[in-house]
């Protein structure tokens, strides 16, 4: 063995613990152990101020208070106190069952001690906790990221709203479009899926050991067991689930994970194009002080900020699609192969909170060249062709020319051809057209055939 402290295995705990280290608040051990607390003090506290079992004692707003700062209050000590007794119990669910019959001991509610976990299996504490842990997650920590990554694509997207650029479809030369517009496609394509995360319904049962409240109906048949199982999981902030096996089923899992996947495909896509345009200088690399690109070529800056983050997104699928193809599966009425792969989710969407901070830091590292793009639509004039056919179309449509083919006829022109400027002047004055029409065509120049792209991005980006 050598003389190093134990280290972390995932760099996630290690190299890049700064840039997703508050995802770790809510899904790490110490956060499920927390919300566990959490559900299991609630319900304690139902039980009791509802008299469900005709306890005549109900739990004072002071002692409600004092039990319910334990999870506020929830610190290091407290988890080494859980792992302690886990060592023990061999079994985590029952280990913070312990922790709070300890707390109720120094409260000297003797009397609550076995309303503590009453009726429940260690599911039940489980699928609530992780929708608490893993809704609190999305919506404190991975939303506003992802929000604050496309509002900076949406910030340059309006910046260069009307930089005309040439498109190229199947990598060629195409009809020209607007970074700003290109950029705004992504816009678009990522809030469709921040609005599917957005509005998740993350789901909870609490129902039993097979989802039957039988040991319930069992214990205090008078009680409307359903009524105050809708009313807890509804009163955490959860969609009740009414029928379940032992396990709540885990789709909602399933349908989040796969939102955020797609998310992250999207953002993937983004991260492909801009590698693209920076390498045919479209866009310049602003560098960064102290920064090195390559260890043997000092010119270099390399993209690596868009290279980390389609790395880091294919990692965060890959856990993500398998978590959510695993948890939608569950044996008859239980197995345990959702415990292990649950425990993951904090790795799948750390990966992907990793790439949205390479991708932001990114791009506000790279400022458009004006000049290459000029440049390039200036040296493909060939990309007018279908501007061209189009108007001849149009003229032969309204009876103003008598052109047969006119696709063929540019075909022959520009196909394969890189032709100039007074090329096309000297093809448009032969045309047989009107005066109007040569006109138009005559005024257009790639930079100017940009259509509707700048109108597009400002009516329909956001």
């Amino acid at each position: 063995m050598s003389n190093l402290s134990v280290q972390p295995l995932s760099p996630l705990d290690g190299r890049y613990r700064a840039a997703v280290s508050d995802l770790g608040e809510y899904l790490s051990e110490a956060g499920l152990n927390r919300a566990r607390i959490q559900v299991e003090i609630e319900w304690l506290i139902q039980l009791a101020n509802r008299s469900l079992l005709g306890t005549d004692r109900p739990i004072l707003d002071n002692e409600a208070a004092v039990l319910r700062k334990i999870v506020a209050d929830f610190s290091d000590s407290d988890v080494r106190e859980l792992g302690e007794t886990e060592a023990v119990t061999k079994h985590d669910v029952k280990a913070v069952e312990y922790f709070i019959r300890a707390r109720l001991e120094k409260l000297e509610r003797h009397d609550l001690l076995e309303l503590t976990h009453f009726g429940c299996t260690s599911e039940d504490i489980n699928n609530l906790s992780y929708a608490i842990t893993v809704r609190d997650a999305i919506q404190n920590v991975w939303l506003p990221k992802a929000h604050a990554l496309v509002a900076k694509i949406s910030e340059l997207s309006d910046k260069y709203i009307d930089a005309s650029m040439l498109a190229r479809t199947h990598g060629q030369p195409a009809t020209p479009t607007t970074m700003g517009k290109e950029l705004a496609v992504f816009v678009h394509r990522l809030n469709r899926q921040l609005e599917r995360v957005a509005k998740t319904e993350y789901l909870g049962k609490f129902s039993g050991a097979t989802g039957t409240f039988s040991a319930h109906v069992v214990a205090a048949p008078e009680v409307d067991w359903i009524k105050q199982s809708q009313d807890f999981v509804t009163g955490l902030g959860l969609t009740w689930n009414p029928l379940t096996t032992q396990i709540e089923s885990h789709d909602w899992q399933a349908e989040l994970y796969s939102s955020v996947a797609l998310f992250n495909r999207i953002l993937h896509n983004l991260c492909t194009d801009i590698w693209s345009y920076i390498s045919v200088g479209y866009f310049k690399q602003i560098p960064q002080a102290g920064a090195t690109g390559s260890s043997t070529m000092p010119h270099k800056i390399n993209p690596i900020r868009f290279e980390n983050a389609e790395s880091n997104l294919e990692l965060s699928n890959a856990i993500l699609d398998s978590i959510g193809s695993t948890l939608v599966t569950s044996r008859l009425q239980r197995d345990l192969t959702d415990s292990s792969t649950q425990r993951n989710i904090g790795l799948g969407l750390g990966h992907s909170m990793l790439a949205l901070d390479n991708v932001t830091r990114g791009l506000s590292e790279i400022d458009l060249n004006a000049g290459v793009l000029e440049a390039d639509l200036n040296d493909n004039w060939e990309v007018l062709g279908e501007a061209i056919q189009t108007v001849i179309r149009a003229e032969v449509a309204a009876g103003r020319s008598k052109i047969s083919d006119p696709y063929a006829l540019l075909k022959d022109l520009t196909r394969g051809k890189r032709i100039g400027h007074d090329d096309l002047i000297s093809f448009i004055n032969g045309l047989d057209i009107s005066a109007e029409a040569k006109q138009r065509l005559i005024a257009l120049r790639p930079s100017s055939y940009t259509g509707l792209a700048s109108e597009l991005t400002k009516r329909f980006r956001n």
